[in-house]
């Protein structure tokens, strides 16, 4: 063997490992790459979902005020209703003064 063949000999199976690594690396980046990509997704997906609940606590804040008028109004109509007991009220006591 020439020397130029026995370096190549000897040298061969350096070259053929350097290349195993390389091809590892690249699929251990293309893997990544992958990973990345889903982890975006889920991101993504919790986010509608976080938008979701937002809509939802914005309908219950409307409930909530919905509830707060109906009472509003209920308070109302309880006050007219003592409004009236006292005009009754008045009204008897000429009469209880008069039986007196």
């Amino acid at each position: 063997m020439t020397p130029r063949q026995t370096l190549v000999a000897e040298a061969s199976p350096y070259f053929i490992e350097l290349q195993q690594q390389q091809q590892q690396q690249q699929q251990q980046q293309q893997q990544q790459h992958i990973l990345a990509k889903q982890q975006q997704q889920q991101q993504q997906q919790q986010q509608q979902k976080q938008q979701q609940q937002h809509q939802q606590q914005q309908q219950q804040q409307q409930q909530q005020q919905q509830q707060q008028q109906q009472q509003q109004q209920q308070q109302q109509q309880q006050q007219q209703q003592q409004q009236q007991q006292q005009q009754q009220q008045q009204q008897q006591l000429p009469y209880q003064r008069r039986q007196q």
